[in-house]
């Protein structure tokens, strides 16, 4: 894309959000290709690679298709048409399974290999290995598997979306003299990389290859001329039927279903399989040629998950980092720390053990009359869910918001909605047009002193186990202005009102875009008249065009502006009379960056907030949010101190430049490499060990 610099080009002002997704997946596998990280963890990040491509699919790729058959020729900001779109990512995308297969062939199964852990071809099997093989067979899969026949009378089946299946062609016969296919889907509950016993180290074969190489067993006396490996994607968005007389739960649990038989926007075939077998399978799915991708190596590589957390191998993985707990929350009561002051934590490095422990003792404390709680994306068995089961059930007044429409937690949040029900749990899901995305626990507890509220606010989800995976700030405030505007918050998402009147509290879609426009304006304002104006922001992703726009003016006033922007961007940063006074980076590490955090300098007197929000349209517009500050000099001071070190990263940063690349900021001689996750764990530990300690006085006799 040109860096044109007219400013009545807006195509080129902006640049393609779906291209800037991709330009950060191979971010993700520039990670996988480095060979400082240890060996496992590339692994790791080859998988979340094929992952996120696999969503992209299924989510960002079948809009476009679905957009391209409706005929829309409307182009995006960066000026692409969807048919455009889907021809430069169709490239882009080519170009890197193919840098993914040939990192996993070439480099990463060598080396796996060298370091014991062996995933061989099941022809190398001696004669003991192969029985072996053929005994698991016989009695764990045989049984599981059912060939499906395709011809006049039987359609091809309806095949879920990423599952992985076998084709076979067998022999002609009079009344098919082109030969007959058969589909064998591999299952899914069945490990796709088989353990040999008795093997030193660890060895596997593909489960695939074991059915291959079994398939006279499925098909006795025929004769099996070809096989082939192949995969679909399915388009996943959800469309909610709301004239069907069903009630909101029961509409989603349908169009969940319904995934299975939405359209295919990919099909993955092997590399090794002949020209006619895949123009066979392309004619069975029914999908265009471009959305056919033959892939080198093995098809979803996601199956190296399983060696990722194999037993010992330590040397192999990242080295062990646990996030840190102040001493005075190991035993304290954690209503007394919140009303003394407030708290925030900063994830992974501050452990997610003050949240759990702030909903656990809600749910157990007698005082507690009521607690109100978000749920978008849960762990499989959240001890913040059992604790609000726990209160239900002892008979508190327990609310719950659980969004049902979080992609592809559908399904866990359904289950969990019902047990909640099921214990006496007020649960709601979601409200009518908006999914609720906000994070958010109040508390409502009698003191001495009378009712009084406990608010925690966050970044990220209720979730312990990505806690430990994601980086995320969290709120944990007895401030009554926040805490009104919590209760204010509720009484609109449970009751009949109008758009709450916050005062401390930004919501979207009611404030939150006017808000931000409003500060970033101030900024502007003041670097007008002189000043020194400043902005720092930190999001997952800046797409939304109003808010670029604001930042650009920004910019041309003199605004000093520092992006730190984990995924899709599409401002384009460093064009002279543009944007040349806004600086975008990007940070791929051990952790997923996922915290939003925005500094507006304020004349000095710095701004912090935090938000549940990226800069998007979905978020400002179509979502229920909250942005709260952070007012606490401790707190405040906690923020920018993670913002200035993230936007310093010298080695795992990328810095954006104005032709769309993303590269990694040149070091001059004497300036130290800079790892900003690494420092930030290495600061929490560092508060912590400093943090005062409770201390023991004994108690002489009482006095006469």
């Amino acid at each position: 894309m040109s860096a044109k610099t007219q400013a009545g080009q807006s195509s080129d002002r902006f640049f393609n959000r779906e291209l800037s997704w991709l330009a950060f997946n191979e971010r993700v596998l520039e990670e996988a290709h480095d060979g400082s990280n240890p060996l496992l963890e590339r692994v790791r990040f080859a998988t979340i690679v094929a992952s996120n491509l696999d969503e992209f699919f299924m989510v960002r790729v079948a809009a476009l298709k679905a957009a391209v058959s409706e005929d829309d020729t409307r182009p995006d900001p960066s000026g692409l048409t969807p048919e455009r779109q889907l021809s430069a990512i169709t490239a882009r995308v080519t170009l890197q399974l193919g840098r993914l297969s040939e990192l996993v062939t070439a480099d990463l199964m060598p080396a796996l290999a060298n370091a014991g852990i062996r995933i061989i071809d099941i022809s190398a099997l001696d004669l003991p290995s192969r029985t072996a093989v053929t005994a698991y067979f016989q009695s764990e899969v045989l049984p599981a598997l059912t060939p499906l026949a395709i011809d006049v009378e039987r359609p091809f089946p309806m095949l879920s979306s990423l599952t992985l299946n076998l084709a076979f062609w067998l022999s002609a016969t009079a009344t098919e003299p082109s030969g007959r296919l058969a589909v064998v889907q591999v299952p899914a509950g069945i490990p796709r990389l088989v353990r040999l016993a008795g093997s030193d180290g660890a060895t596997f074969v593909w489960l695939d290859d074991v059915i291959c190489v079994e398939s006279a067993a499925l098909f006795p006396g025929q004769e099996v001329l070809e096989s082939t490996v192949f995969r679909l994607l399915r388009d996943s968005e959800l469309e909610l039927d709301d004239e069907g007389g069903e009630s909101f739960l029961e509409a989603v649990e349908h169009s969940v279903r319904q995934r299975r038989r939405s359209d295919v926007v990919r099909l993955d075939v092997e590399r090794s399989a002949t020209d006619a077998a895949v123009e066979h399978l392309t004619r069975l799915v029914d999908v265009s040629a471009d959305a056919v991708y033959r892939v080198g190596g093995r098809l979803d590589i996601r199956a190296l998950g399983q060696v990722i957390d194999l037993p010992g191998f330590v040397d192999l993985r990242f080295p062990a980092a646990q996030g840190v707990v102040l001493p005075s929350w190991a035993d304290g009561d954690p209503f007394a720390l919140i009303e003394r002051e407030d708290v925030l934590l900063h994830h992974p490095y501050d452990a997610f053990e003050p949240v759990v422990a702030f909903v656990s003792r809600a749910a157990d404390d007698p005082d507690v009359l009521a607690i109100k709680q978000t749920l978008y994306r849960t762990s499989g068995d959240s001890p913040i869910v059992t604790a609000l089961t726990r209160a239900a059930d002892a008979g508190k007044q327990v609310t719950v918001l659980v969004e049902l429409m979080a992609r592809f937690d559908e399904t866990r949040n359904i289950r969990w909605a019902r047990r909640l029900e099921e214990m006496g749990a007020h649960v709601i899901y979601g409200v009518r047009q908006y999914k609720v995305h906000a994070k958010i626990c109040l508390v409502v507890r009698r003191t001495p002193a009378g009712l009084r509220r406990y608010v925690h606010l966050g970044t990220g989800n209720y979730n312990d186990g990505t806690a430990r995976l994601y980086t995320d700030f969290g709120l944990l405030t007895a401030d009554p202005q926040i805490a009104a505007d919590a209760s204010a918050f509720w009484s609109a998402l449970t009751g009949y009102s109008d758009p709450p009147r916050l005062r401390t509290l930004v919501m979207a879609p009611t404030t939150l875009r006017s808000r931000l426009v409003a500060l970033i304006e101030r900024e502007q304002q003041r670097a007008e008249t002189g000043q020194l104006a400043w902005i720092r922001a930190k999001m997952n992703a800046l797409v939304d065009v109003p808010i670029v726009q604001a930042l650009y003016r920004a910019s041309q006033a003199g605004v000093r502006i520092e992006l730190n922007i984990r995924g899709v961007c599409i401002l384009r940063p460093g064009v002279r009379g543009l944007s040349e006074n806004i600086v975008v980076t990007s940070v791929v590490g051990r952790y997923l960056e996922h915290a939003r955090a925005f500094v507006f300098h304020n004349g000095g007197d710095d701004e912090v907030y935090l938000s549940s929000a990226d800069w998007m349209p979905r978020n400002l517009d179509r979502r229920v949010e909250l942005m709260f500050p952070v007012e606490a000099a401790h707190g405040r001071r906690k923020v920018l101190e993670a913002l200035d070190v993230l936007l310093r990263d010298n080695v795992k940063g990328r810095r954006l430049g104005a032709n769309g690349e993303w590269k990694v900021p040149s070091r001059r001689r004497g300036i130290d490499p800079i790892v900003a996750q690494a420092f930030l764990h290495e600061q929490a530990v560092r508060a912590s060990a400093a943090a005062p300690r409770p201390t023991f006085e004994p108690l002489g006799a009482p006095e006469e």
